[in-house]
């Protein structure tokens, strides 16, 4: 099915900087090739990589184009399919993560490969769909690909009120290891009702008591991470989203995530809510018109869980 390229509202920027470059503005909907499709979003979500492709930190990793639409993470409506797509129909509500060269998540419309879109839950809002890609995808990896986290294990998560760490805790319960998780005081109850063993108040107790660690998940980098290779076993590993630099140390290992795709994990997330297996938890929604005000809650590191963009009225 063909469409005729459309003006959608987007958010964008002009040059590098920080929330405050973004500015809302008008983009052209490409029609589709044979092998995509077109999105209407109805809702994206904010990563901590936004803010540094933003900033143009990532220059090398991922090169952009000015003007450039932030956003990976989104969820819609199926308008208009290629002609080579089968999976997907008009209508269909979806799921999905553009390449973060591309971008285009903070926008009314995106066109992009169909084989990256997913079909939501029935039960599932768009917000909660939104949230998932990145940091559910992230949190998988970090645990399993890269820390090899098997059952009985203990692991220390940090941040585990942020997005990958709140799904990390799930996914680390549920396959049986012993969950340590760190956050501020206000989100204790939170991290224990995610299944968190033992909570951390990092401000009043600190991590340091903590030991014979199997995995540690840094989601912080800095001090946090070159305090964490303390409470480590001997053969203990460290998987880090931060430091992509990061160096084995005394027989210890470290290797940095590098969350690429979310197109394998999202039907297995997909599973869990349905089964209940998984709970999505969201800080904030703000709209499109809000999307600098979005960045701005992420940039602090203290948001709860997802920050969430819709895009419709």
């Amino acid at each position: 099915m063909k469409q005729a390229n459309s003006v959608m509202k987007t958010a964008l920027i002009h040059s590098h900087g920080g929330p405050e470059v973004v500015v809302i503005g008008q983009a052209i909907t490409r029609k589709p090739l044979a092998h995509e499709a077109v999105v209407r979003i109805e809702a994206a979500s904010v990563n901590p990589l936004d803010l540094k492709i933003l900033a143009g930190y990532m220059k090398e990793v991922f090169p952009v184009e000015l003007p450039y639409v932030p956003g990976t993470d989104f969820s819609g409506v199926v308008e208009a399919v290629g002609t080579q797509v089968t999976h997907l129909r008009v209508g269909d509500r979806v799921v999905g993560r553009s390449a973060p060269q591309h971008g285009g998540a903070f926008a009314q419309s995106l066109t992009l490969a169909a084989a990256d879109l997913c079909a939501i839950a029935p039960d599932m809002s768009f917000e909660q769909a939104a949230a998932l890609p990145t940091a559910f995808g992230t949190a998988r990896q970090g645990l399993f690909e890269v820390g090899r986290l098997q059952r009985g294990q203990k692991v220390l998560i940090h941040a585990g009120a942020g997005g990958v760490g709140s799904f990390a805790i799930q996914l680390a319960r549920h396959a049986g290891a012993y969950v340590m998780a760190t956050s501020s005081a206000a989100n204790l109850e939170l991290l224990r009702g995610l299944g968190a063993h033992e909570v951390i108040d990092y401000r009043a107790q600190g991590f340091s008591h903590a030991s014979g660690v199997d995995l540690v998940l840094d989601t912080l980098g800095g001090e946090t991470l070159a305090k964490s290779w303390s409470v480590l076993q001997p053969a203990g590993r460290i998987a880090t989203l931060v430091d992509f630099a990061i160096q084995p140390q005394g027989g210890r290992s470290g290797e940095f995530v590098f969350f690429q795709s979310a197109t394998a994990s999202l039907p297995e997330a997909m599973a869990r809510f349905s089964s209940h297996q998984l709970q999505i938890v969201m800080d904030s929604i703000l709209p499109l018109e809000e999307t600098r005000a979005a960045l701005e809650k992420v940039a602090t590191g203290h948001s709860r869980g997802k920050v969430i963009i819709r895009t419709q009225h």
